[in-house]
């Protein structure tokens, strides 16, 4: 079974920056599309950034230029270097994967486009 665990998550002042890992294991082959999502009560589930298999990446408009989606080599973890944080990025962020083959064209930033999910890890930016 796909097994997604995030980790990183804390408190932070206002321009301070934070790295959120998310560590991945089932997924045959490493060839999974891999994403960032975060949420808030109420809210609906926001795409942040995603990576498909050959490195090819999507960032929301309003992460761009502060957030970095990466993994490492063997693509067993999943990182998100959060820069220059605002009050606004203050959410539970959860990681997300789904197979290669659905995610033709992408790495999307739509939920409904992610079958696997971690618990989450909450990140508060502080004014």
């Amino acid at each position: 079974a796909v097994r997604l665990m995030e980790s990183g998550g804390g408190s932070v002042q206002a321009g301070g920056s934070l790295r959120l890992s998310c560590t991945v294991s089932g997924v045959p082959n490493n060839n999974y599309c891999m994403a960032w999502f975060r949420q808030n009560p109420g809210n609906k589930r926001e795409g942040v950034a995603g990576i498909e298999p050959d490195g090819g990446t999507n960032y929301a408009d309003s992460v761009k230029g502060r957030f970095t989606i990466s993994q490492d080599n063997a693509r067993t973890t999943l990182h998100l270097q959060m820069n220059s944080l605002k009050p606004e990025d203050t959410a539970m962020y959860f990681c997300a994967a789904v197979s290669r083959s659905y995610c033709v064209g992408g790495p999307y930033l739509s939920p409904a486009s992610y079958h696997h999910w971690g618990q989450g890890t909450q990140v508060t930016v502080a004014s």
